[in-house]
């Protein structure tokens, strides 16, 4: 397992995040991981509407991937500890390291919406 191989199969995770395909996402969880899907789901901003891979960094026995996933509502980074489990890269640990809500900007039909019915009051 080298640094191109982490950073391909992070990328392939975030790919996956703004597909929407969540089933294709966690494949590259681990076992563990999976076993505790709920609090590693409940961290991402779902659904994405974008996902880059930040930073992979060397460490230890393994390498640490940032990501950064964009939400309507918020924007994270996450921190990913990536190990070799049977030949491929695998998520093994996740945690949030930054969270920043965002303001929605409203339609402008949700605008049209709340003018016709202010005249419609009157």
């Amino acid at each position: 397992m080298d640094e191109q191989a982490v950073r391909d199969h992070a990328q392939a995770l975030c790919d996956a995040l703004v597909a929407g395909d969540v089933d294709r996402a966690i494949e590259s969880f681990s076992k563990e991981l999976r076993q505790n899907l709920g609090e590693v789901i409940s961290m991402l901003p779902l659904p994405s509407s974008e996902a880059t891979v930040e930073s992979v960094e060397h460490g230890g026995a393994g390498y640490n991937v940032v990501l950064r996933l964009v939400g309507e509502t918020e924007e994270v980074l996450i921190q990913t500890r990536w190990k070799d489990r049977d030949g491929q890269p695998t998520v093994v640990e996740a945690g949030h390291l930054s969270k920043t809500v965002r303001e929605v900007e409203p339609a402008e039909d949700d605008e049209n919406l709340g003018g016709e019915a202010d005249n419609g009051a009157s």
